[in-house]
């Protein structure tokens, strides 16, 4: 590690700074990712969903809860990842100011604490991925890819679909 990463400005999206920030740690196949725990609202078991023809393959669907329609897209098949076999999802609920959105994971893991000085920049050759990931976390047990949320969700489109 470089001391001078102090006087290096992190670039404005992936908010990487020495203060330790909280994260979601979920899996989606055999691999695990991390959401910004600021962003999540809750963590539910799978909901009847209504489709909504016209949308992208990822796009679930709608769901109420409690009274408030939200879309759900399937983060899996948004990174084109295959789910486990074993069944076991949840939907995690996440909110970009005006807009909640469900999102399929295969499982919630475990909060994660790190600062941003913990955080490895992607490599330039990950696959098709790589525009969705904004930094690689080692854990004790595995590499865990940290999310760009807005940029991965697409929240106009998907707003556009729930009207």
């Amino acid at each position: 590690m470089h001391s001078e990463d102090n006087n290096t400005p992190a670039p404005a999206e992936s908010k990487v700074s020495s203060i330790a920030e909280r994260y979601l740690e979920i899996a989606l196949g055999s691999e695990k990712y991390a959401l910004p725990l600021l962003r999540v609202r809750e963590v539910i078991a799978p909901p009847k969903v209504t489709e909504v023809p016209g949308t992208p393959a990822y796009y679930v669907g709608m769901m109420n809860l409690r009274g408030q329609v939200l879309s759900v897209i399937d983060l899996r098949k948004r990174l084109n990842i295959t789910p486990k076999q074993e069944g076991q999802e949840a939907v995690v609920i996440l909110e970009f100011d005006d807009v909640s959105i469900g999102a399929f994971v295969d499982s919630v893991n475990k909060v994660l604490s790190f600062s941003g000085s913990e955080v490895s920049a992607p490599p330039p050759n990950l696959n098709k991925t790589s525009a969705h990931v904004v930094g690689i976390y080692q854990s004790e047990e595995n590499l865990v890819s940290i999310l760009a949320l807005e940029k991965l969700l697409d929240l106009p489109k998907i707003a556009s679909h729930a009207a």
